[in-house]
């Protein structure tokens, strides 16, 4: 197969022909027909996540087709079209049989602790666990965009901190994971502020459905528009700055959603918990979606009331994603890059 391969950090991304993956007996191999470009790639190009070993293969955010299928595994046959969160659990350990498989004891994710989906075909474990079926109504470059941006935006509005109708809503950072939480937000009937320090992204945000921006004095402009700061916060960046002024935009018992990841020179923050206990303010940390979850983001979809396509800035070919993956060190994407590989 074709696959776009990391030899070594920070360094331009190759494309060669490997080895197919192996399907493993509980598991599916999938032929992959999209898969995003995120900053969790970019950050693994970096160097940023130890349990990287080269050579590798990233990739995460991914929609295919199951081409081969494992003798143990029951619910899928070749030919299904499927999606799966970046982290899959392994059915045993103690949060997976609490549900909360996106925080497996044993997690496996594409991309990070094996080769991803940056090729024409990925392995996938515990099939029967993992796998989303994709509904016929959603394109596979839709379904690649799911596959962590917009369900990690979902996790930490719905299941994290329970957004509700009228509130305020600030999300600090207008990537894709940034823009997907302001549209689920916004279909929620919450009231969003959008903050970046580009125009062109706050000019995109606006047109997803946000009410007020902010790029300058971004804690005093927040509590201005919203009469005295957000019910909800995210930090979609993943800064010790964005991740500051997300907990202290916020009004008393607000909900601080930390999504962005913080790794590398950001790795520790200081976090203002005085403010916290002052405020008696909550503080979740997001790590994907667990399977569970699906079923309620994807009648959302199909309903119509957030739009996962909108979000797709372009698509490129696996040529060029060595490019595109370099590029989001300075934060040149507007919206979701996705690879078509075919």
């Amino acid at each position: 197969m074709r696959a776009t391969m990391l030899r070594s950090f920070a360094e331009p991304l190759t494309l060669e022909t490997v080895d197919d993956p192996v399907c493993g007996d509980d598991g599916v191999v999938v032929q992959v027909r999209a898969t995003g470009v995120c900053r969790s790639d970019w950050h693994a190009w970096m160097g940023h996540d130890p349990s990287i070993v080269l050579p590798h293969v990233p990739g995460h955010e991914l929609c295919g087709v199951v081409a081969e299928v494992g003798p143990s595994v029951r619910g899928w046959t070749v030919g299904d079209r499927v999606t799966v969160p970046f982290c899959c659990g392994c059915g045993v350990c103690e949060p997976c049989r609490l549900g909360e498989t996106q925080i497996c004891d044993q997690d496996f994710q594409p991309g990070f602790t094996a080769w991803g989906s940056f090729a024409e075909f990925v392995a996938l474990p515990r099939a029967d666990l993992n796998l989303v079926a994709v509904p016929e109504g959603l394109s596979d470059v839709e379904a690649a965009s799911l596959g962590c941006r917009f369900m990690t935006a979902w996790a930490a509005l719905h299941v994290h901190a329970g957004v509700r109708a009228g509130e305020w809503v600030a999300v600090h950072g207008c990537g894709g994971v940034g823009l997907a939480a302001l549209m689920i937000a916004a279909a929620a009937g919450a009231r969003v502020v959008a903050v970046d320090i580009d125009a062109a992204k706050l000019e995109r945000a606006r047109a997803l459905g946000a009410e007020a921006v902010a790029s300058d004095d971004v804690v005093g402009s927040i509590r201005d528009v919203t009469g005295g700061g957000a019910h909800v916060s995210l930090d979609a960046l993943g800064h010790p700055v964005t991740c500051v002024n997300s907990i202290d935009c916020l009004r008393k018992r607000g909900r601080h959603a930390q999504v962005g990841l913080l790794l590398g020179d950001s790795r520790v923050v200081p976090i203002p918990m005085a403010t916290v206990i002052a405020r008696e303010l909550r503080v979740f940390g997001v790590h994907g979606m667990a399977v569970r979850h699906y079923p309620a983001m994807l009648s959302a979809i199909a309903g119509g009331s957030v739009r996962p396509g909108a979000l797709v800035a372009k698509t490129i070919g696996l040529e060029a994603a060595s490019d595109e993956l370099a590029s989001m060190g300075s934060f040149a994407q507007e919206g979701v890059t996705v690879i078509t590989p075919g």
